[in-house]
């Protein structure tokens, strides 16, 4: 673990995993350590992961100001560990709800982002919505799996904000196994949930502004979803594409929300491959083309918001 400090003075950790080029890893959750992200299936076989605690997360420090866990006041502190760092430019990885954490970033420092990768990101911060019903229909694509009645049941309840016991964890795996378990069961010990409230609420974003910022990021883009995963489903993933003008999107077949879990050999080839493409871009494993801008969107963060890892 190493520290820094950030421009309020809130000292902030982040840990290196592997060796070679930096690649910035923003966790989602929201405001889950970052531990969760391992060595993303080997990605750092390839490069170094430079994993950043977010404030109040992990090995970071708790901040005298809990407004700045809004998801726009944490983009100062991926800049100061970019300044920190010394880099001039850099590749940046964001995952889940960071997506719009690395959204904001690039609409801010877009001359500071050379590559970005968003991992099945939410993109609050650009209006792209995920609805209840998108999650709902991504969880019956499991209908034949044995633990389906309960967890589907576990899912109906939450989106409806009814109190459960049950646990719509399995939906966020492609394969609900012991090591997706195990990952699982990680959860509640790595999120700040009172940090959580705070990350993104309706005031938070200014959507309009942010996609017309993004509509002029020049940076190459990799937006990646699960096939079976509902936040975001493949279709709301390209819709998150079509935001950019140099966007490619792949969808990981039998993928869940960790990617990386339950296909790493498929992960690593095709993240891998876009972060060492040169300037014309890249096909890779279920790397698509361009796409095209739709004309408008909406919505804040609501059914988007997992309702678990």
């Amino acid at each position: 673990m190493r520290t820094f400090s950030a421009h309020d003075g809130t000292t902030l950790a982040y840990h290196l995993v592997g060796e070679g080029e930096p690649l910035i890893c923003l966790p989602g959750g929201a405001m889950r350590a970052s531990a969760y992200l391992g060595d993303l299936g080997g990605l750092s076989a390839h490069r170094q992961l430079v994993l950043l605690d977010l404030r109040g997360t992990g090995d970071s420090a708790v901040p005298a100001d809990p407004a700045t866990y809004r998801c726009e006041r944490l983009v100062a502190d991926v800049e100061a560990l970019r300044e920190y760092l010394g880099l001039d430019r850099m590749d940046v990885l964001a995952h889940s709800a960071a997506g719009s954490l690395g959204m904001l970033y690039a609409a801010a420092h877009p001359h500071r982002v050379r590559r970005l990768a968003l991992v099945t990101p939410t993109a609050w911060a650009a209006g792209v919505a995920v609805t209840a019903e998108d999650r709902l229909s991504a969880a019956r694509l499991r209908k034949d799996e044995p633990w389906f009645e309960e967890a589907y049941a576990a899912l109906d309840a939450q989106l409806r904000g009814v109190d459960t016991t049950g646990s719509a964890y399995p939906f966020f795996y492609g394969r609900w196994d012991a090591a997706a378990q195990a990952h699982a069961a990680q959860s509640p010990r790595q999120l700040n949930r009172a940090a959580a409230q705070v990350f993104a609420t309706e005031s938070t974003f200014d959507p309009p502004a942010t996609r017309a910022a993004l509509a002029a990021f020049e940076a190459p883009v990799l937006v990646l979803a699960g096939e079976r995963d509902g936040v975001p489903t493949p279709e709301r993933a390209a819709e998150i594409a079509a935001l950019f003008p140099a966007a490619q999107s792949a969808v990981q077949p039998g993928g869940g929300h960790f990617p990386w879990l339950d296909d790493p050999g498929w992960f690593v080839r095709t993240v891998g491959t876009f972060l060492d493409a040169g300037p014309g871009g890249v096909r890779a494993d279920g790397i698509h083309g361009r796409h095209s801008r739709p004309a408008g969107g909406a919505g804040v963060p609501g059914a988007d918001r997992p309702a678990g890892p």
